[in-house]
């Protein structure tokens, strides 16, 4: 699926750009187009011609290098992408794209270009764990960015960890399936209603009752439910994160709220994805004005909120249902009697204390459980990435009865 597929390579200065070199054969080899930006700290490691070779192009690295007259370089090559992979991505690059930092030729075009940007950190194992470092690629991953995680391994400095660039062999076939997935679509026609994030349920003007749930997970399936031709439906509680590209939002705030914003967009839907966090208890009571401080301890009245999972089973007809389950201990157990009581087609299901998943983190580890009691699990990954996963594995399982949904 790489034929004449227009890939921009950013190459960025570390020892794993040697690899970028076997990167644009691959990507070359596979069918694609390949034009190659450079750092000047990159040239301290391979020089330019290497690329030049592998790919049949100029190779660019000084912004103000015109190279044809007609055009704008750092624009044209922003445009002529289908897709920018940065290989290896440095810290130093990573920081300055969050910050929006335009300050090289690679800088300029990640900012101008409207593609997908594609990032593949490599570095140090320390550098990787660092919380600039961290913090910098949470921005990112919220920016929409995607991130090909860096394998485990040893590494040049000497250091064995998490930090080595993925294979080429590895990233040439993610661009592959990514195109793939764009091209074949097997979702396209097909209403997907994902609700996401937590609910609050309020007590008074200035407090409320919620959740650690980011939303994360969920705004990464309605992403990937798009990605894959879906008519998306996002139906979101109070979250701080972009709307995915395409995808219609519904914003909402407390659980009864989301209960009737799923029930107005349930009965043409062909696939339901519930991985909000919805409060199971909302205040008994709610005040007017702001609760004054007493002497003493207090006591706040809770009642149940609607089960909107359950509900959903109970008047299930043509749609697939997808529920979420997190818990923290016995994760399966709990998952398969939730699937059961609510009559689900499949249950993800987490334990929220593992180090590789959880609430506000930008990875997730997940096994898929099935009403025909298949369990399919996922080790650590970004959650856009899993989300994918997690659609196709579902796709292939109902490859029979999915075009009848």
């Amino acid at each position: 699926m790489l034929n004449n597929k227009n890939i921009l390579l950013c190459v960025t200065g570390g020892i794993a750009v040697y690899k970028a070199v076997a990167l644009v054969s691959k990507l070359s080899q596979a069918g694609a187009n390949v034009k190659v930006v450079m750092t000047d700290s990159a040239k301290e490691f391979v020089q330019p011609l290497s690329f030049q070779v592998m790919s049949r192009n100029d190779v660019y690295f000084d912004t103000f290098d015109e190279k044809d007259s007609r055009v704008i370089a750092h624009i044209d090559l922003a445009d002529w992408a289908d897709l920018v992979v940065v290989a290896p991505a440095t810290a130093n690059v990573i920081g300055k794209l969050a910050n929006g930092i335009a300050d090289d030729m690679v800088t300029t075009i990640l900012l101008a270009t409207e593609a997908d940007v594609w990032i593949a950190p490599a570095m140090n194992v320390h550098m990787y764990a660092h919380p600039a470092v961290v913090r910098n690629i949470a921005q990112l991953h919220e920016d929409g960015y995607r991130f090909i995680e860096p394998s485990e391994g040893f590494l040049a400095c000497g250091y064995v960890g998490k930090g080595r660039l993925e294979e080429p062999e590895r990233i040439t076939a993610l661009i592959g399936q990514h195109f793939s997935k764009t091209a074949e679509q097997p979702l396209k026609g097909k209403k997907v209603v994902i609700t996401a994030g937590p609910t609050r349920e309020r007590i008074d003007p200035v407090r409320y009752v919620s959740n650690f749930s980011s939303g994360k997970m969920g705004y990464a399936m309605a992403a990937a439910a798009q990605q894959l031709g879906a008519d998306a439906v996002l139906i979101s509680g109070p979250v701080d994160l972009p709307v995915p590209s395409g995808v219609q939002v519904i914003y909402v705030e407390s659980a009864a709220q989301m209960y009737d914003a799923v029930l107005n967009e349930y009965d043409d839907a062909s696939i339901v994805v519930k991985s909000a966090a919805v409060a199971d208890y909302r205040p008994k009571l709610i005040y007017d004005q702001k609760m004054k401080k007493k002497a003493g301890d207090d006591v706040l009245e809770l009642e149940r909120t609607t089960d909107i999972l359950k509900s959903l089973g109970d008047r299930k007809q043509q749609q697939l249902l997808i529920g979420f389950a997190a818990e923290t201990t016995d994760v399966i157990t709990y998952g398969k009697k939730k699937l059961e009581s609510k009559n689900l087609d499949y249950i993800i299901v987490n334990d929220v204390t593992d180090p590789g998943g959880g609430f506000g983190s930008d990875t997730n580890v997940v096994t898929l459980l099935s009403r025909e009691g298949e369990a399919t699990p996922f080790n650590a990954m970004a959650k856009d990435q899993l989300a994918i996963c997690l659609f196709e594995t579902i796709i292939q399982q109902e490859s029979d009865k999915l075009h009848d949904r």
